[in-house]
């Protein structure tokens, strides 16, 4: 089973196991499920994008919050609402971690200490489309990890705490950190061993959705 994740720019293959491509000398995460089934699109998922709502995403180190851009990934944005409100991301963890490229989080697997193995590689058990867009892959960018099919994001997604420009147009990018970037810092500069695994567990507490007038 391959893992979720972002690939360097330099002539390496995209990933789908919840990454998105990282710097040079850093070999790529591995984590895309087998044979991906791109999700059919339904009356539901045309419904109309709340625009005024972000996600709160409560974590070991302190809170972030994202705003949404549906205007760009609506179908992004839905997903991730979507899981985010039936409590999917709740107890999982950003599992990769590359200090000056991104935090990569959002597998299912993660719950469980005793799944490690095969961190990386969890999914929805669905995959959604593609929505590559102009938005650039700079600090705090929300994007979705994927594998080699650019219709395989599924859950996980990776928050940018460098600049990654190589990604641009090659995965989805659909929000970004408007407030937190302090814990970002944290996550993103936590040591790491072997597989760009924390050595300590950044936990995800929960993701809730929430009107943005809520948020001070």
């Amino acid at each position: 089973m391959k893992q979720l994740f972002i690939v360097c720019a330099l002539g390496l293959s995209l990933g789908l196991s919840a990454v998105a491509a990282e710097p040079a000398g850093k070999t790529e995460a591995k984590t895309e499920p087998t044979k991906p089934e791109v999700k059919t699109e339904t009356k539901e998922d045309k419904k109309t994008v709340n625009t005024n709502e972000v996600a709160i995403i409560k974590t070991s180190e302190g809170e972030m919050v994202l705003e949404f851009w549906p205007d760009v990934a609506p179908g992004h944005v839905e997903n991730f609402k979507k899981l985010a409100n039936k409590g999917f991301y709740d107890g999982t963890c950003f599992h990769r971690v590359i200090k000056g490229f991104m935090i990569q989080g959002g597998d299912p697997l993660t719950k469980d200490d005793a799944n490690q193995a095969r961190w990386g590689t969890g999914d929805p058990g669905y995959k959604i489309k593609a929505e590559f867009n102009d938005k650039a892959h700079v600090r705090g960018v929300l994007s979705m990890a994927r594998s080699n099919d650019p219709n395989s994001a599924g859950s996980q997604f990776f928050i940018c705490h460098g600049d990654p420009r190589f990604l641009d147009r090659q995965y989805t990018a659909f929000g970004k950190l408007i407030k937190g970037d302090d814990v970002l810092e944290k996550i993103a500069t936590t040591p790491t061993q072997p597989g760009d695994r924390p050595v300590k567990r950044m936990n995800v507490e929960s993701i809730k959705i929430v009107p943005a007038d809520s948020v001070k």
